[in-house]
C-alpha cells in the first residue's frame, strides 16, 4: 500500500511539474536600444521606456536603452557593434548601414524634407559660399548629417582657417553668436527650435542644403530568428508605443542611395577638415623631391 501510495505521489508530482513548466525560457542574453539624445535624455527614456518593457516581455529578453548624447558616441557604438536596435538621425542611419545594420521602418515625425542649413550672424559681410575662404566654420560632429555630411560636401574647394566641432545644434549658433565662429552648419528643424533662445534676429541664412532623407530604426547584430522575432513585434505593437518610439512600420524605406555616396565622398576630407587650416579638395599634392645625395 505504502508503495502504491509512493508511485502514485511520483507520478503526480510529474503532472504538477509538467503544468507549471513555462511555455518560453527567460533569455540570459541583453539586447540593447541606441538612441541619440542631445542632452534630453530624461525625454528620451520616457519615450522609449515602454517599448523596452514591451520588447522584454514579449521575447522574455532583458533590453537596455542608452542614450548617445551626440552623433561621436553613436557612431562609437555602431562601429563596435554595441546596440542590438537603433532608433537612427539619417547620418547615423547611413553609419549604421554601412555597417552592416539592418534597415527596418522609417521614422516618423519628419513629413516635411528636411535640410542643412549654414547660418552666420545677421551683421555678417558673408554673403556667399565662396567667401567662407580662410574663416572659421562650425560644424557638427561625424554622424551628423545636417551638421557634418551635407556642410563639407557643399563645402568641398574651400580652404577654411579652421573648422570648430560642436556638441550639440545649439553650441553651434552660440559660437556664431559670440564671435567664435563665422559660420556654423545646422539642421533647419534645430536652426527654428533654438534660435528664438538668442536675441531677434541674431542670424541670417547662408545657404541651404539638398533635402535629408528622413531617419530610421535598424537592427544589429542580432540572431536571425531573434531578429524576426523583434521585427514582427515592433510591427505589431500597440498604436500608443509606435507613436511613442516615433516610428512607422507601414511607410516604405526612404532611399539612401544619394546620401550614402554624399558620406562616402566625404570620407576622404575627414583627416584635412582636422587640421588648421582645412583644406576642403582632394586634388593631389605635389610629391615631395628628394634632395641629391
Amino acid at each position: 500500500m505504502r508503495a502504491a501510495l509512493a508511485i502514485f505521489s511520483a507520478v503526480a508530482a510529474g503532472w504538477v511539474g509538467v503544468g507549471c513548466t513555462p511555455s518560453a525560457p527567460v533569455s540570459t542574453e541583453r539586447l540593447t536600444i541606441g538612441v541619440v539624445s542631445y542632452g534630453e535624455s530624461e525625454v528620451s527614456l520616457e519615450k522609449y521606456q515602454r517599448l523596452e518593457d514591451y520588447l522584454a516581455e514579449q521575447t522574455q529578453t532583458a533590453f537596455e536603452l542608452e542614450v548617445a548624447y551626440n552623433e561621436l558616441q553613436a557612431t562609437e557604438q555602431i562601429n563596435r557593434n554595441n546596440w542590438s536596435l537603433v532608433f537612427a538621425s539619417p547620418g547615423i542611419a547611413a553609419i549604421a548601414t554601412r555597417q552592416g545594420y539592418s534597415p527596418l521602418f522609417p521614422l516618423a515625425g519628419q513629413g516635411n524634407a528636411q535640410h542643412a542649413l549654414i547660418i552666420v550672424r545677421a551683421d555678417s559681410e558673408i554673403k556667399t559660399l565662396g567667401q567662407l575662404q580662410d574663416k572659421v566654420v562650425a560644424l557638427g560632429e561625424p554622424g551628423s548629417a545636417a551638421g557634418y555630411y551635407l556642410p563639407l560636401y557643399d563645402l568641398y574647394g574651400l580652404t577654411l582657417q579652421a573648422a570648430h566641432f560642436a556638441a550639440t545644434p545649439k553650441q553651434v549658433l552660440q559660437w556664431i553668436s559670440d564671435g567664435e565662429a563665422d559660420a556654423g552648419a545646422i539642421a533647419d528643424v534645430d536652426y527654428e527650435r533654438y534660435k528664438a533662445e538668442f536675441e531677434a534676429s541674431s542670424f541670417q541664412i547662408l545657404h541651404k542644403s539638398r533635402a535629408i532623407p528622413v531617419g530610421m530604426v535598424l537592427m544589429g547584430p542580432v540572431e536571425r530568428s531573434r531578429g524576426e522575432l523583434i521585427t514582427r513585434l515592433l510591427q505589431e505593437a500597440p498604436a500608443d508605443i509606435i507613436s511613442d518610439a516615433r516610428y512607422v512600420p507601414s511607410a516604405p524605406l526612404p532611399d539612401y542611395d544619394g546620401f550614402i555616396e554624399i558620406v562616402n565622398k566625404i570620407a576622404p576630407l575627414e583627416d584635412r577638415v582636422r587640421q588648421t587650416p582645412a583644406i576642403l579638395t582632394l586634388e593631389a599634392q605635389p610629391a615631395e623631391t628628394e634632395e641629391p645625395e
